[in-house]
């Protein structure tokens, strides 16, 4: 039998108490009989005249109107409508307001078929205007429904109390204060200001506005609050952000002998999730189990999600079991949950059992990889995400560039501006260029990453920050340091983020009195307390420029003691100076912090074998011996045969001119280093699958490499030397190692981390070819 028509889309009749209502009979036990239906005007505050003859008799001699209850299709519809047109039963203003109400209501509904209807009518009455109004809200075509409410001022149409109310819903839905305001004024002006229902749409509107000031004052002057007065405000505080605001108006909700229900519990739970309240999360489980309000699965989600979010997790699992019915909901809460807290094989192995995902389900497992170093689990997860077919939301987009800027994976940040911003034209939001241009700076294609950073019409703080660290990263200081003062010149006021930047650009360039006074200005102009990682950039600024003993002072006056990072810097400068006794002070300190870590052995190990110290030397490998601590191998990701399109092959540069270029290549073998002035240099023979050419280290690059790294080459110059082609490039990003190449013998070939790209052709990612491990062949030299 057809499900039955919801109690929700029926028409709101008034009645007497002497009048009869309508029995809603079964079609099939409805004996042929006369019922009489006495009805009234459906505006019961108005005294005005009736929209009709309320005396008018409704003579039923068939069960038309009560299998209207049952009509589940538009088709069905239709032929009622052809019998009431029959039988006259259409010339009457409660059967025609049913089908209008019907049409512009049902889930099967059509809200224009409702219009046309309505256009017939020769005068609508006020439940058939709010009827169209409803519906077209209901549509999500709220613009039109509001023309119905302004036709209604126009024509002098009688309302009542819930017409100005559908007209505000309509209103929120696209987001017109200025309309919502006319609402208002026409409210005022037809006196309905103090009724309840009215007040309570007006305190909802604008608290869902934004307009919080204003919502608060129209709360105040409601003399008579119910709980759905309360739960208005309290909602509109939480949306906004407002949860000390929000818990607050809840106490006085509690002082007022108002009791919340499910909507208002769910609020108050939202403002603890987002405050990261546990202990009055607590109180509110307690509160709800004390008054048994019933668990409904939206009110037990969002006591899991504040569970969750407050870090409760053992709580919040123990809910999610006792859970009979779990939605995606559910499940996405606890998979973010053990995610954002680093417990990614809990997250994954219920991310693996959930029943149906969607795309929030997906992200929250990217999201969880990305944030938890483990990017390259979030692009083997991204791509499982592009085969599914699934359409990439900007959160998906935004955590994946974080990832390909972990893993310098360029190739693959480009594919994704280009599929996804000029292919499939998703809409290129502040948030998304800000992600590209980190993305980009941090892959080393800082001219893309100012490209668009320059092309952005609007801009936020992350923008600033991102680009000033690229800047920095890349040693161009002065550029760093000139758009940090562009920054604060258009008003942007810098945080903690921007001034590691600013202070990291100043160490790459060895400006110590320009670092001195950003790192004092900090908290003189700012009001920013400087934390470890700001200390760490003067202590790298100091050792890089030879003032190691500054640098240990400087140490010694952190507030907050000592990290890894600040000795580890002071350390760092110790090799690059020689300063053995420093080097074993700052080494010693690192191992009290953190005695598991071999690259620390290692690094004192290396500086004293360059002194030629060998017993200290001993001592250190006899620690390492001692502790049971194994040195890590070296490790780097290797992108391979993705870059044909989007990046230069040697083939392709010109000599004796400058290149932007950025190709990779792999090291053969290394010459011997000579000195030329006071630089040390080497020519090294590099080649990709285009052509093989002599490569000039110079300075501390003559030892960074080695044969089998596989190198990216950026900003050269090349030349013709000797009949060969030297490409000469300085050092700040110019060539940096990006892998490995080894001739072990292994069963699989040695495929970079990132071993798939995109196919057009097939509309999915397909493996390309590698390079194997036991067949090295190179082209000749040209």
């Amino acid at each position: 039998m057809p499900a039955p028509f919801q109690p929700h889309m029926k028409p709101i009749l008034p009645c007497t108490q002497n009048s009869t209502s309508l029995l809603f009979l079964s079609a099939f036990t409805l004996r042929p009989q006369v019922v009489l239906h006495f009805l009234r005007p459906f505006s019961s505050t108005s005294t005005r005249r009736p929209k009709w003859n309320s005396t008018t008799n409704v003579i039923i001699t068939n069960p038309t109107l009560l299998i209207m209850e049952s009509c589940t299709t538009m088709l069905q519809l239709k032929q009622i409508q052809a019998r009431m047109t029959v039988n006259g039963l259409i010339t009457h203003t409660f059967p025609v307001s049913r089908v209008v109400a019907f049409c512009a209501l049902a889930d099967f509904g059509d809200v224009d078929y409702a219009h046309e209807l309505f256009s017939q009518i020769e005068k609508p009455n006020t439940y058939i205007w709010n009827t169209m109004i409803r519906g077209y809200g209901k549509a999500k075509i709220p613009t039109v429904g509001f023309w119905f409410f302004r036709r209604m001022v126009r024509e002098r149409v009688e309302m009542d109390r819930r017409s100005p109310v559908f007209a505000l819903k309509l209103c929120e839905q696209f987001c017109a204060i200025s309309e919502g305001e006319s609402v208002h004024c026409r409210i005022c002006k037809i006196g309905f200001s103090s009724d309840l229902i009215v007040q309570n749409g007006l305190v909802h509107f604008y608290a869902e506005r934004g307009c919080l000031d204003f919502a608060r004052k129209m709360f105040d002057e409601t003399l008579v609050k119910d709980v759905v007065t309360w739960t208005s405000i309290i909602d509109g505080h939480v949306v906004h952000n407002c949860s000390d605001e929000a818990l607050e108006l809840f106490n006085l909700m509690l002082l007022s002998d108002v009791e919340p229900n499910e909507v208002t519990m769910i609020a108050v739970l939202s403002a603890c999730s987002l405050k990261g309240e546990l202990s009055m999360g607590k109180s509110i489980h307690e509160y709800i189990q004390k008054k048994k309000i019933s668990w409904s699965p939206n009110l037990q989600n969002a006591m899991l999600d504040m569970y969750v979010k407050c870090g409760s997790l053992v709580t919040a699992r123990e809910i999610f079991d006792n859970m009979k019915n779990k939605d995606v909901f559910s499940w996405t809460s606890m998979v973010n949950g053990y995610a954002k807290f680093g417990k990614l094989e809990l997250a994954r192995k219920l991310f693996d059992d959930m029943p149906v995902r969607n795309v929030i389900s997906w992200n929250a497992m990217v999201a969880g990889y990305s944030q938890n170093n483990q990017p390259k689990e979030a692009l083997k997860l991204f791509l499982d995400i592009v085969e599914a077919g699934l359409a990439a939301t900007e959160n998906t987009l935004v955590c994946v560039l974080s990832a390909c800027g972990q893993l310098g994976s360029l190739d693959l940040g480009q594919w994704i501006h280009h599929y996804y911003i000029h292919q499939k034209r998703i809409q290129f939001s502040l948030i998304l260029k800000n992600a590209f241009v980190d993305m980009y700076a941090k892959c080393g294609s800082l001219h893309a990453a100012a490209t668009i950073f320059n092309e952005m019409v609007e801009r936020d703080l992350v923008s600033w920050n991102s680009m000033v660290a690229g800047y920095a990263s890349h040693g161009h200081a002065t550029k760093a340091l000139l758009l940090f003062e562009q920054m604060t010149q258009l008003g942007f006021r810098p945080d903690d983020i921007t001034f590691v930047g600013v202070l990291s650009a100043c160490s790459h360039g060895g400006l110590v009195s320009e670092g001195q006074n950003y790192f004092k200005s900090m908290k003189r102009n700012f009001g920013i307390e400087p934390k470890v990682e700001h200390y760490a950039c003067m202590i790298d600024l100091y050792g890089r420029i030879g003032q190691l003993e500054e640098a240990y002072k400087f140490i010694a006056k952190m507030p907050m003691g000592a990290s890894v990072a600040a000795w580890g810097a002071l350390l760092n400068a110790c090799r690059m100076h020689g300063n053995v006794e420093l080097a074993k002070v700052s080494a010693y300190k690192l191992l009290e912090l953190d005695p598991e870590d071999s690259g620390i052995y290692s690094l004192l190990a290396n500086i004293l074998a360059h002194e030629r110290r060998w017993g200290d030397v001993r001592m250190v490998r006899c620690m390492m011996r001692e502790r049971g601590v194994k040195k890590t191998p070296g490790c780097s990701l290797i992108e391979i045969e993705v870059r044909k399109q989007a990046m230069y092959s040697l083939k392709d540069i010109v000599p004796a001119a400058e290149n932007n270029i950025n190709t990779q290549v792999i090291v053969l073998n290394i010459g011997k280093t000579a000195s030329e002035g006071q630089n040390k240099t080497c020519l090294a023979l590099v080649a990709d699958e285009t052509a093989a050419v002599h490569f000039q280290f110079w300075g501390d690059e003559c030892d960074a490499f080695e044969p089998g790294d596989i190198i990216r080459l950026t900003n050269g110059i090349f030349s013709c030397n000797r009949r060969s082609w030297v490409l000469r490039a300085g050092k700040r990003g110019k060539v940096e190692k990006v892998g490995e190449f080894t001739m072990a013998y292994v069963e699989t070939p040695n495929m970079s981390e990132i071993e798939w790209v995109h196919d057009p052709s097939k509309s999915k990612f397909v493996q390309k070819a590698v390079i194997s491990p036991h067949s090295r062949i190179f082209p000749p030299l040209p």
